[in-house]
C-alpha cells in the first residue's frame, strides 16, 4: 500500500458513514454509537507509521466496524432470549418535525441518531426482517444491497470467499421482498384515521382501520408495562388500543415520522412514553410495532 497522511478531520467525517452502516447492522443507536466508538479506538490505537501505510482509512474504519457488529450480532442473539417480551428495533425520529413542531424538541446535544438517513433501509418493517437473518447474511445484505460494497471487500469483513457472501446476500435479498416495498401513498392518511378514532376511543373505527389479520408487537422490555406477546386481530388490537388510553388519561398523540415513515408518538406531561411503527397495505393497518422501552426512546426525549 502507497503512503497516505490523514487528518483527523477526514477521519472524523467517516463517522456518519460508520453510525449508519453500523445502526442498520445492529438495530440500536446506543449499540451503533459503540461499535463506531470501539473502531476509532483501534484506529487510533495503531501505530503512527501503520495508520500512514493505509491507503482508505475510511474503508478501514467500515470494515472494522462491520466485524464489531458481526461480533456482536452474535452476542446479541443470546442476550435478546433473555430480553423480557419481544425485542424491536430503537425507532428513529426526524429532528426536522419536531423543530417546526412548536420548538419542543429532542435535546441540543449531539445525538448520533440525528446522522442516520432516514430511507427505506431503516423503516420498522425493514429492520424487523434484518432481525431474522443471521449475522452473516445481515451484514452481507446490508453492506452490498444498502451501501454497495463489493464481495470482495465484504469477504473481508466475512472472513469468507466472495462467491460465499454472494450466496449470503441472495438469501437474505429473498427474504426482504416484502418489506423493501416502498411506503403507500396514502400511510399518512390512515396513520391519521387511527389516532383519530383512537383518540375518540372508536373501537368499530379502529376495527375498519386495521386489518383482521393484523398483528401489534409491543416493546417493553421489562421496564414498562406493555404485552409480551404480539395481539393478533384486528379486533383484539382495537380493544387494546383503547384499554390503554382509559387507563392513561392526558395522552396526547401526534403523527410524527417514525424510521422515515409515517407513524404515532404518544407523550404524556411532555414526556414520549410510546413510539408506535405502522406497516400499511390495501388502505389498513396489517402491522404496528410499539417501543415503550424508555431505553429506547431517549433519541425522541422532550426539552422542559
Amino acid at each position: 500500500m502507497g503512503t497516505v497522511a490523514t487528518s483527523a478531520d477526514e477521519i472524523a467525517g467517516e463517522r456518519r458513514q460508520l453510525i449508519n452502516v453500523a445502526y442498520r447492522l445492529l438495530g440500536s443507536v446506543t449499540e451503533a454509537e459503540d461499535a463506531v466508538q470501539d473502531a476509532y479506538a483501534r484506529w487510533y490505537g495503531l501505530p503512527p507509521s501503520r495508520r500512514e501505510e493505509i491507503r482508505s482509512p475510511g474503508a478501514w474504519l467500515t470494515t472494522v466496524t462491520s466485524r464489531i457488529c458481526l461480533d456482536r450480532l452474535g452476542s446479541a442473539r443470546a442476550r435478546r432470549e433473555r430480553y423480557v417480551g419481544a425485542w424491536l428495533p430503537e425507532p428513529l425520529p426526524d429532528c426536522t418535525e419536531w423543530d417546526h413542531a412548536g420548538g419542543a424538541g429532542p435535546t441540543g446535544r449531539a445525538d448520533p441518531a440525528d446522522q442516520i438517513v432516514l430511507d427505506e433501509s431503516v423503516s420498522m418493517a425493514f429492520l424487523v426482517v434484518l432481525e431474522s437473518m443471521t449475522p452473516a447474511e445481515r451484514v452481507a445484505f446490508v453492506l452490498h444491497e444498502v451501501f454497495r460494497y463489493p464481495f470482495a471487500e465484504i469477504a473481508d469483513v466475512l472472513g469468507r470467499t466472495p462467491a460465499a457472501c454472494k450466496q449470503l446476500a441472495a438469501s437474505a435479498r429473498r427474504r426482504v421482498a416484502v418489506a423493501s416495498a416502498p411506503v403507500p401513498a396514502g400511510q399518512a392518511d390512515v396513520v391519521r384515521h387511527v389516532k383519530e378514532a383512537w383518540e375518540s376511543r372508536d373501537i368499530p373505527a379502529l376495527v375498519g382501520l386495521l386489518n383482521p389479520a393484523a398483528v401489534m408487537t409491543a416493546d417493553g422490555g421489562g421496564m414498562v408495562g406493555t404485552v409480551l406477546r404480539p395481539v393478533e386481530g384486528g379486533a383484539r388490537i382495537a380493544q387494546y388500543m383503547v384499554a390503554i388510553a382509559e387507563m392513561a388519561p392526558g395522552l396526547e398523540l401526534l403523527e410524527r415520522s417514525v424510521n422515515g415513515v409515517p407513524g404515532l408518538v404518544a407523550r404524556r406531561g411532555g414526556v414520549v412514553v410510546t413510539v408506535a411503527s405502522f406497516d400499511v397495505a390495501d388502505g389498513r393497518v396489517s402491522r404496528i410495532w410499539a417501543v415503550r422501552n424508555p431505553e429506547k426512546l431517549r433519541p425522541w426525549a422532550q426539552e422542559g
